[in-house]
């Protein structure tokens, strides 16, 4: 009988998650997944832990055969130990909380950077130092530019690197006490109040310079710079909240593993049948979606282009002017069918 075998059936036989006895042992749940398929061996430690937590003997556990062992009393309440944030799931959401909150606010503050130095090219505004419109315009797109920059390249890779956590973690038992989550969502309220407060900030003082020389100039970079700071705080204290959410999490894991992830991820059956009938139901959704948003481009391409091949030359009227029209009208259709493929989609209890 192989170290495999008696692990799975002592594991099983003590109704112990495989988090469960990784929090025993002080490791992942990757390296019980890897032992319980044959790809690594414990360290020695790891295994007179082992041997100490199931009440067998080193020889038992690698050479023995302990498939016929029912579980000693002893060892039963190792299993009563709570779970525990084996993985850093805690910390890597805050990162992914504060790089998402810091891209979109770098964004928008780049786009108050720009209105501020076409600010500059207007005559009339003797506190700045008045450039020419040409090279106004050259370093407003620069300030622009650079925020896109360093906004995406703060969100794109947060966004991989959640993806790849999603896979290398594709089931976490939650952890979190109902006074952790207390604390989260009055966190979220704090920083949901503080950030509409701060973005009313800005609409007052675009309101107390409007009808003056720096309305545009001043006024409303003043409230896309308090928008940027005020998302910031929604953005981060909405991702912290949902953080704590880990039934979600869970549940969103068919959005980004593909069927042959899942069926090979180390999920309890159950959960498991349920995603993979989420991912053909995804499957069904992308393909409807795909083809009628093929439909909305071809017709808004008709209407944009069979006027002018037509002789046309009034493009202020006719049905060119709603060449636009078939993109949110396909959008809303893709919503339609979603729901419809969801509610028919789901198996019959």
């Amino acid at each position: 009988m192989s170290f495999r075998d008696n692990l799975l059936h002592l594991r099983a036989s003590h109704n112990m998650t495989q988090e469960q006895l990784a929090v025993l042992l002080g490791v992942s749940r990757q390296s019980v997944t890897k032992w319980e398929s044959e790809r690594s061996y414990p360290e020695m430690d790891k295994l007179l832990k082992l041997c100490q937590t199931f009440g067998c003997t080193l020889d038992e556990l690698v050479q023995g055969d302990l498939t016929d062992r029912a579980p000693e009393p002893s060892a039963a309440p190792a299993t009563s130990a709570p779970p525990a944030d084996v993985f850093g799931y805690d910390e890597f959401m805050r990162r992914f909380a504060n790089r998402i909150a810091n891209g979109v606010m770098t964004i928008v503050l780049g786009v108050a950077a720009m209105l501020v130095v076409f600010g500059t090219a207007e005559p009339g505004m003797a506190s700045f130092a008045v450039l020419p419109e040409n090279i106004a315009a050259a370093l407003g797109m620069l300030c622009l530019l650079v925020a896109l920059v360093i906004g995406l390249a703060l969100i794109i890779p947060a966004g991989m690197s959640h993806a790849q956590f999603v896979r290398e973690h594709p089931f976490i038992e939650d952890f979190y006490t109902t006074e952790q989550k207390a604390r989260a969502r009055s966190a979220f309220r704090y920083e949901c109040i503080g950030g509409i407060a701060v973005i009313l900030v800005g609409v007052c003082a675009l309101m107390a310079l409007g009808d003056t020389p720096y309305e545009e100039s001043v006024g409303i970079p003043a409230l896309l710079v308090c928008v940027a700071v005020g998302a910031r705080f929604i953005v981060h204290g909405g991702l912290t909240l949902g953080r704590t959410n880990l039934a979600k999490y869970n549940r969103c894991v068919g959005e980004i593993l593909d069927a042959h992830e899942i069926e090979g991820a180390n999920i309890p059956a159950e959960r498991k049948a349920e995603l993979l009938q989420q991912s053909k139901t995804d499957k069904r959704i992308a393909a409807v979606c795909g083809v009628i948003m093929l439909l909305a481009t071809i017709v808004a391409l008709l209407l944009l282009f069979v006027p002018y091949a037509m002789g046309v030359e009034d493009y202020s009227q006719g049905p060119i002017t709603l060449f636009w029209l078939p993109w949110p009208i396909g959008g809303l259709l893709c919503g339609i069918a979603a729901v419809i493929i969801k509610e028919f989609g789901r198996p019959e209890a």
